[in-house]
């Protein structure tokens, strides 16, 4: 396995029948909301299913999203709030803080909510990929892609959508900044492993990758203090793996710098950085642990018995007797006390998000269609009795046990 991933569980959600009786005044009008309730459960499908790809669910979010847009786009020729946005309650379970569900009479708390569940979505398959035995590099491009997809979303969710909520996301919910704000930096970050992977495959320059890991290594840093304020019963878990991503990436950092500092001769030095990689290592392990044994959201696995992790181990080890060994044949420098101050710029590699945005209204919803929609009707023809409040359960995942690691990289 080349790649091991922490992932929240995805969202879950009330169903939605969108079925406005008396207020639906035709046949197109009606057909739009037969089409809402078929392709919003599609696309919920479509989260559970394995043998979803990008393209599949590309498809299912444009199909959904285009005729959802309908209840936002203002569709009269006016500035005006689309007259529909408010007319259907959406209910959403959030992925850190268990069954407590929120409710919002809001068509755009049901666009960014469905959308937050299609980047959780790409970040698992992306997860789900790169556990493969002998992971192609086809494969790890499109891991690589998945992650920096889902970073657009939540970034474009965050910059541009959730501010137009009438109702703003409570402490520690999916759509508050410092949780969204997690997820994007962690999937930038998930998607430079990938980099440093190739890179390391492919034998690049030492400084390259040394930088590229320091980055990564701050990255995850933070987004670990993103969620420093929330509430650590249902943070804790996530955070441990963040912590250990980034002792991980500074272990990496420190390992590759001193092969760098090595190759100018300067050996002292060199010894001084693998000695600090041992120790970002040990804290990573630690870490590891902490993990396993800390209760939360989330998978649990045992990243540290993984290949990928012990490799990295067996590298620091190794380097640091042939610098010691080099040291006391060549160089005889003397070991500074403190370790070197890591100021480094990665001029490549680094994962930037791919800009998302939601597909252009349905050719279904036009103005004409759109006037048919007569919320007076529906007010006074309403006399339906409420119905009891639907539970809404967690969403079952597939069960996918980790495939045997090999230790390969990037084939």
């Amino acid at each position: 396995m080349a790649h091991w991933f922490h992932r929240n569980p995805l969202k879950a959600t009330a169903s939605v029948s969108f079925n406005f009786y008396g207020i639906a005044g035709s046949p197109a009008a009606n057909k739009i909301c037969n089409d809402l309730r078929t392709t919003r459960a599609r696309l919920l499908e479509m989260f559970t299913d394995i043998t979803c790809n990008p393209e599949i669910m590309k498809n299912a979010t444009n199909a959904y999203f285009s005729l959802l847009q309908g209840f936002i786009v203002s569709l009269d020729g006016t500035t005006q709030e689309n007259k529909l946005r408010f007319i259907q309650n959406f209910k959403w379970i959030d992925t850190l803080q268990g069954n407590a569900a929120s409710a919002q009479q809001d068509a755009i708390f049901e666009l960014v909510s469905m959308a937050f569940n299609v980047a959780l979505w790409y970040t698992k398959y992306a997860s789900r990929l790169a556990g493969k035995e002998n992971i192609t590099e086809d494969e790890a491009k499109e891991v690589h892609k998945s992650l920096k997809i889902a970073a657009g979303i939540f970034k474009h969710l965050k910059e541009t959508h959730i501010p137009r909520l009438i109702t703003p996301a409570e402490k520690g919910r999916d759509l508050e900044p410092r949780v969204i704000d997690a997820y994007t930096v962690q999937s930038q970050a998930e998607a430079q492993e990938v980099t440093i992977a190739r890179a390391i495959e492919l034998k690049h320059n030492a400084a390259l990758i040394a930088a590229i890991a320091f980055e990564t290594a701050n990255f995850y840093q933070k987004a670990d203090h993103t969620l420093n304020t929330l509430d650590p019963e249902y943070s804790s878990k996530w955070r441990k793996y963040l912590q250990l991503k980034q002792h991980f990436y500074m272990a990496y950092a420190y390992c590759y710098h001193g092969q760098t500092l090595l190759a100018t001769d300067k050996c002292g030095e060199a010894i001084r950085s693998l000695q600090e990689a041992e120790k970002c290592y040990s804290k990573a392990e630690a870490l590891c642990k902490e993990y396993r044994q800390t209760k939360g959201p989330g998978s649990t696995a045992k990243p540290s018995e993984q290949l990928f992790f012990l490799k990295l181990g067996g590298l620091i080890k190794n380097t640091l007797e042939k610098c010691q060994r080099e040291n006391g044949f060549i160089y005889f420098h003397k070991v500074p006390a403190e370790a070197p101050l890591l100021e480094l710029k990665a001029s490549y590699g680094l994962a930037e998000p791919i800009p998302f945005e939601f597909p252009h209204l349905s050719e279904q919803c036009t103005p004409e269609v759109y006037a048919t929609f007569d919320l007076t009707k529906g007010a006074k023809d309403d006399k339906a009795k409420p119905k009891q409040e639907e539970e809404v359960k967690p969403v079952k995942e597939p069960d996918l046990k980790p495939q045997k690691d090999t230790g390969c990289i990037v084939s």
